[in-house]
């Protein structure tokens, strides 16, 4: 028997601020005693999470399933759409690849497959928990999609859940957005909209009020909330939208500078979080030789299709200043997943995993081949780092298609129960690694940055930030600041009479 009460947010456009509502009422609830799951029937996004079986969902609700406390579940994300290229991605069902299809291809086959697969995935979730939020993607408004969406009012429906809409007041317009969204719903989708919530706002609220008295007789919807812009607040995000936010030039005022290649289908970029709480750091995205400069740390993320991004890598001429860094050898390099396969003499995908291209000349600056795989590798590893003299442990989690090939004997980086993993130079300089998360892991990356900060004639910093705190502490202010900010005893309420008209 379904037990859990839901709540659904959704969003006036992408980047509206769901994910990050969603993680904070994921934590708001757990804090209130209450079992609490999260959910997103379909996800599309490069940045993906391993449960500890061994299956890969959307990270946003791998993160909100940790801001709840539970382990999570490929229930909690039950379809993950990958891109791979044009109009084309890999549809992971249940934590699997089930197959790459084309955009219209997705829409009239799988259709009625995958809300069969919500509609179950769902109720298992609201047989075990108290409390499901439910995060919704893009905009409900998107009228040449609704017939056939998978994600939004269709899963709304499903749950039985009341939805609050969330507007971005710093883009601008939040008012016209909201509206327009509410206007263009059908009239048994806005009967499920309880009120809304204004997001990011900056200043004094008071100026804001007249436009809130505004809305809600104009529309009838109640304003539940204005949330304030949130500074330095430790979230991942999963939209790489966030990346045009982050500037491609030096800071000067920061010691070490850490350029990562932004190449076209650049995954789990949140590996480089931990470095924006380091005060000595400045990461900046690259997506140009002449951007490039010469930088303290390189780091080339994952990809969802490595062949293509070598490619890019080498019509742009970042392959040629990459090898340019690595001759004058006071860069350290680091490869991770797709960016390690990258560092290889070759890669070779000969079941065309990726693409049609067959084989791609890699960098070089590792003896390694990869040879493409049918099947996906993915998995949460522990083991001991090898840096220097030193010994470090690590976690981190594994999602790759590949198998390293090694035309001679290279130093393991990392040693594994059965196995060993990754490569690293004698002098440190080059890192691959197909460990997303290595830089989570707050020894190894004081070593590495405390190794820069030698090179650089400086002294080493000790005691640095705990990024695994800082992410709680992330998960307590966000919570804290939309607690303050909701009148969150209104939705509780509003949730309880949904919920018990439903039934």
């Amino acid at each position: 028997m379904e037990k859990a009460v839901p709540l659904m947010i959704q969003g006036t456009h992408s980047d509206a601020g769901k994910s990050a509502m969603a993680t904070a009422f994921c934590r708001i609830f757990t804090q209130d005693g209450l079992n609490t799951a999260p959910f997103k029937s379909q996800n599309m996004a490069l940045n993906s999470y391993v449960t500890a079986d061994g299956k890969e969902i959307g990270r946003a609700q791998g993160v909100q399933a940790e801001a709840a406390g539970v382990i999570a579940t490929t229930d909690m994300n039950p379809i993950l759409i990958k891109p791979t290229g044009a109009y084309q991605s890999q549809i992971v069902v249940h934590g699997k690849p089930f197959k790459n299809m084309q955009a219209g291809e997705y829409r009239q086959d799988f259709f009625q497959q995958g809300l069969q697969l919500i509609r179950e995935s769902y109720h298992r979730l609201s047989t075990s928990y108290d409390r499901i939020v439910i995060e919704g993607a893009g905009s409900p408004a998107e009228i040449n999609l609704n017939d056939r969406e998978l994600v939004n009012m269709r899963v709304a429906q499903i749950a039985k859940a009341p939805v609050i809409l969330v507007g971005d007041i710093e883009k601008g317009g939040v008012f016209a957005s909201l509206v327009g969204t509410l206007q263009l719903l059908q009239p048994e989708d806005r009967k499920r909209i309880v009120g809304v919530i204004i997001n990011k706002f900056r200043g004094d609220v008071s100026l804001l009020q007249p436009g809130l008295t505004w809305f809600e007789e104009y529309t009838n919807v109640p304003v539940l909330g204005v949330i304030p812009y949130i500074e330095n607040l430790v979230m991942e995000a999963e939209d790489s939208v966030v990346l045009d936010s982050y500037s491609s030039h030096k800071d000067t005022s920061k010691v070490i500078d850490i350029a990562v290649i932004r190449h076209p289908m650049i995954s789990n970029f949140t590996d480089m979080d931990p470095f924006f709480e380091e005060n000595d750091c400045h990461v900046r995205f690259v997506r140009s030789a002449d951007e490039l400069a010469d930088p303290d740390l390189l780091i080339l993320p994952g990809s969802k299709n490595t062949l293509a991004d070598m490619q890019f890598l080498h019509r742009t001429g970042l392959a040629n200043r990459i090898w340019a860094l690595a001759e004058k050898n006071t860069t350290t390099i680091v490869g991770i997943c797709g960016g390690y396969q990258m560092l290889g003499t070759s890669i070779i995908d000969t079941y065309e995993v990726e693409s049609s291209h067959g084989k791609v000349e890699g960098l070089g600056l590792i003896p390694m081949q990869t040879k493409m795989t049918k099947e996906k590798t993915t998995v949460q590893s522990e083991g001991l780092a090898h840096y220097g003299d030193k010994i470090i442990p690590v976690t981190g989690y594994e999602i790759h298609m590949g198998e390293p090939h090694f035309k001679v004997e290279v130093s393991p980086f990392i040693q594994l129960t059965d196995r060993t993993e990754g490569t690293i130079t004698e002098n440190r300089n080059i890192i691959g690694t197909y460990f997303h998360g290595i830089f989570h892991n707050d020894s190894f990356r004081q070593n590495v940055l405390n190794d820069i900060r030698s090179k650089k004639g400086l002294a080493p910093l000790l005691n640095r930030t705990s990024f695994p705190q800082k992410r709680q502490e992330g998960f307590d202010l966000l919570a804290k600041v939309v607690r303050d900010h909701v009148q969150l005893s209104r939705i509780y309420q509003l949730m309880n009479d949904f919920h018990k008209n439903e039934l």
